[in-house]
């Protein structure tokens, strides 16, 4: 029970990474805010979590609107009066190459993952500085650090959450406040389920654990890092990824 009575917004937490990092957090002892798109998926992690007994507040929430942040930030604030742990998951793909990508697709897909992570913790960190502490993990991904192939606007904005987190480390460490990536390899979420097989095979013959990763793997480093136990930790990047990238 490492966050014990803790306050934790998990962004895109309907499925895949998002879900398992909300039933950790959860089953460690925090009280949890689904922030999720999807209301039906979104209301499952809830109802799973509820089950647990965790204390939940389930949201409907684009993170790529400012207004619709900091409705939920507030909202969360009048019933908890306190966040202490902000997980920015919230993702999703649209494949393109440089030749072919579309603006609409470019725009859409950095409006989720790199301006929704800005609008969230620009959104909760008055409130964290005030309180001189908090805890904020950014989801970006090996395809971050190595780039791939036809996937020009993924890879684009999970670098960009890379120098974002970097960014931010140095602004809010004055006030205690930890802020740290994490970069999953190949993880078997549903998106990565309707990958085709030979690539995903062409992945995990370059993982030298030679296996796909779960999500639950990415959940446990986010709970470590959440916690008061990587308090020392700040602007790092973990990779998750059985060694891929190496």
């Amino acid at each position: 029970m490492r966050l014990k009575d803790k306050k934790a917004i998990v962004t895109g937490a309907g499925q895949g990474i998002g879900r398992s990092i909300a039933l950790k957090l959860g089953q460690e002892g925090a009280d949890v805010v689904i922030a999720e798109m999807n209301p039906d998926t979104g209301a499952q992690t809830a109802k799973e979590l509820k089950s647990l007994g965790v204390k939940v507040l389930s949201v409907s929430l684009d993170v790529a609107s400012p207004k619709q942040v900091q409705v939920m930030v507030d909202q969360v604030l009048k019933a908890w009066k306190r966040i202490d742990i902000l997980v920015n998951n919230a993702g999703f793909d649209r494949p393109g190459n440089l030749l072919k990508v579309r603006e609409e697709d470019w725009d859409a897909v950095l409006g989720v993952h790199l301006k929704g992570t800005l609008n969230c913790m620009q959104a909760v960190a008055p409130h964290m500085i005030e309180n001189q502490y908090g805890k904020i993990i950014n989801i970006s991904s090996v395809w971050g650090k190595r780039g791939a192939l036809s996937e020009i606007s993924y890879s684009s904005a999970k670098a960009g959450i890379i120098g974002l987190t970097k960014s931010v480390a140095r602004e809010l460490g004055l006030y205690q406040i930890n802020v740290n990536a994490i970069l999953p390899g190949l993880i078997l979420t549903p998106t990565i389920a309707k990958m085709a097989e030979k690539y995903q095979n062409m992945i995990i013959e370059n993982t030298p654990l030679k296996r796909v990763g779960k999500p639950e793997e990415v959940a446990n480093v986010t709970a470590f890092l959440a916690s008061d136990e990587a308090s020392f930790m700040t602007g790092a990047m973990l990779e998750v990824s059985g060694g891929w990238n190496m």
